[in-house]
């Protein structure tokens, strides 16, 4: 699948979230790149051969304060691997499924909610 209709896919399974994610989203910029950067891995505690399908980057919710949004903020980001995430996933429907939680992972991040946490939420 090229870049442009992932990107599509992308932007169709966020359509599909939960009425509640779409409330409650707001400054976040979702991205696709094709391959992480080595130092996002490392930074993020991949070890070498794990694949990193997303990265949130930003400030969670529950960081900011009531001063947010009263000054120009760069928007939050997550950004999605098309490479990574296409080389676990078997077919179009796995695809769609791994976007999805990937996506749901990282809006997870955005929430405040640490790596085990939603883990735990199997994520």
């Amino acid at each position: 699948m090229d870049r442009d209709e992932f990107e599509k896919v992308v932007q169709e399974v966020f359509d599909s979230l939960p009425p509640q994610f779409h409330a409650t989203i707001d400054n976040v910029h979702i991205v696709v790149e094709e391959l992480p950067a080595s130092r996002s891995n490392s930074r993020k505690g991949i070890r070498s051969g794990g694949m990193l399908l997303g990265l949130y980057e930003g400030i969670p919710l529950t960081k900011r304060g009531v001063d947010y949004g009263m000054y120009p903020v760069v928007p939050d980001r997550i950004t999605l691997f098309r490479q990574n995430i296409q080389a676990v996933s078997r077919d179009d429907h796995d695809l769609r499924a791994t976007i999805r939680e990937t996506l749901i992972h990282e809006i997870g991040h955005y929430y405040g909610m640490s790596e085990t946490e939603i883990r735990r939420a199997g994520y």
